[in-house]
């Protein structure tokens, strides 16, 4: 399983790095609107190679057959792998200034939202102080990695559960009753 897990998850891993670099150079221009669109649309491409690697292991190591459970822990290996580049390439990109004031353009949006809601004053001053507590705490690297391994993590557990549904085969099972097949085989 080892080999199988790091060759897809680096696969994966490269992807939603390089997806993430994209989508942020794009972020100034667009918006952080379609950022954040284009942010799960890059997590959906880097996550669909979960499905590829459980086949891989199941067709190639396992010959065919593989049972949820091992397909879930192929699949959780190969998504920490990703998730970990993901985090990786934000905290280079972020730490090195090349995000921009992340914090001032997502808390803009937040306001953005709230105005166009019309929320009160006491709802905007309150969304203005809760941006600022966010502002300070996510420049501190450890809640920043926290909160960016946070932010895959729902769709890498999506990914995994459909691919170990969906690949995941018992073994026919015989009735000595019957003598036929067992129901219940994918």
């Amino acid at each position: 399983m080892k080999q199988t897990v790091i060759k897809f998850g680096l696969i994966s891993g490269l992807i939603i790095a390089v997806c993430l670099a994209v989508n942020l150079m794009l972020m100034n221009k667009f918006g952080m609107e379609h950022s954040l669109i284009g942010g799960y649309a890059t997590m959906v491409a880097g996550f669909a190679v979960v499905y590829f690697g459980v086949r891989s292991y199941r067709d190639e190591k396992l010959g065919g057959r593989i049972s949820f459970g091992t397909a879930i822990k192929a699949g959780i290996l190969i998504s920490l792998i990703t998730c970990a580049f993901y985090v990786a390439a934000w905290e280079i990109m972020y730490f090195g200034g090349m995000v921009g004031d992340f914090e001032k353009s997502y808390s803009e949006s937040v306001m953005a939202k709230a105005k166009a809601s019309g929320a009160t004053q006491a709802k905007l001053d309150s969304t203005a102080a809760d941006m600022k507590k966010f502002s300070e705490m996510y420049k501190n690297p450890l809640i920043n990695i926290g909160m960016t391994f946070l932010e895959p993590l729902p769709i890498a557990l999506l990914f995994t559960l459909l691919s170990a549904g969906m690949l995941a085969r018992r073994r026919k099972e015989t009735s000595s009753a019957s003598g036929g097949l067992a129901s219940g085989v994918r």
